[in-house]
């Protein structure tokens, strides 16, 4: 492990490099000033040392920069903060090695040197670099785990929410689909019981939606249903209400504590939001525009009813608006 000794003394710094190399210690730096000492540790010109440096054995006195005051600045940074830094001094007094400890320094060694002392004193504060090092290599291993697995559960999460959608998710209009619908109206109608609120569905069919699909294609049709999906859609504000493809050319809207005057109005507002799409349709026999028909109906939720009612009701009312003519709202 390599060490620093800065010490004004050329006797001093003979004599502690002959003490450590006794004790095994080979590879060590010398430094006569502070100035020195920062050139080492390549402090001199803001580039951060590749020395390695392990510990520094820092005498108190020195002329320019004392002791103390190298020691406040190698502890004020960041590459250099967690160098152990042993005070070698001959001032003794409590003064003296107050403010060593409260500028940083790990330890002291007093002036006359003693071997066993100082190899005593340089073996704890490597062993405590070495702990210190392997806390820190843990630690940096443990944030990168710890990152690593913030990824991993962030792509697994971000995979599941795509998955949710292709389960749930029409993969042409973008709405809802079936399997959601029917999970969402089993929940709200249980909602709507224990409320005591009413419930109310509109279920849509683009009229002669056949006969579009023959005389543009399918691939006209899939964009006439995306665009039709989009104007259902919009004119909907409230976070419960729901617009999902129920199959083929049919939609539907669940809207949760409207009554019976409400889902008529919000069926007229989507019917000319479809009609305001102004999509040519000359296979329709009725204004060469695609249209649609709805059917609506309204329940207050009883313990014993099923949420089958519901659709049952509103198919009805799409059923007699289909029979009396297309483009028209009917009210089961």
């Amino acid at each position: 492990m390599k060490i620093l000794i800065v010490d004004d003394s050329r006797h001093i710094q003979m004599q502690i490099k002959i003490f450590l190399h006794s004790g095994g210690y080979s590879d060590l730096l010398l430094a006569s000033s502070a100035a020195q000492a920062y050139h080492h540790l390549g402090l001199d010109n803001h580039i951060e040392t590749r020395l390695g440096v392990d510990l520094i054995l820092l005498d108190i006195i020195m002329p320019d920069i004392n002791g103390i005051e190298t020691c406040r600045m190698l502890k004020s940074i960041q590459h250099t903060r967690d160098i152990p830094v042993i005070m070698v001094t001959g001032d003794t007094t409590d003064k003296s090695l107050q403010e060593a400890f409260e500028v940083g320094a790990a330890d002291y060694i007093t002036k006359p040197l003693k071997k066993v002392e100082l190899l005593a004193r340089v073996g704890a504060a490597l062993r405590l670099k070495q702990e210190t090092d392997a806390r820190k290599t843990r630690e940096q291993e443990l944030l990168q785990l710890t990152t690593l697995l913030e990824d991993t559960n962030k792509k697994l999460q971000l995979s599941n929410e795509a998955l949710q959608r292709m389960v749930n998710v029409d993969g042409l209009t973008g709405l809802a689909n079936r399997r959601y619908f029917d999970q969402f109206l089993v929940k709200e109608w249980r909602r709507a019981v224990r409320l005591s609120h009413q419930m109310s569905l509109i279920m849509i069919d683009i009229d002669f939606f056949k006969s579009y699909n023959d005389t543009y294609g399918h691939q006209q049709g899939d964009d006439c249903l995306k665009e039709v999906a989009k104007a259902l859609n919009a004119p909907l504000k409230r976070p419960l209400d729901l617009v999902a493809r129920y199959g083929g050319e049919e939609f539907v809207v669940l809207l949760p504590d409207t009554d019976a005057e409400g889902v008529r109005n919000v069926a007229v507002l989507l019917q000319k939001s479809v009609a305001d799409l102004q999509i040519s349709h000359q296979g329709s026999s009725l204004n060469q525009l695609v249209t649609i028909s709805s059917g609506v109906t309204t329940m207050f939720p009883e313990r014993g009813d099923s949420h089958e009612m519901l659709v049952m009701y509103a198919d009805k009312a799409l059923y007699q608006a289909k029979a009396e003519g297309r483009n028209c709202v009917r009210q089961y």
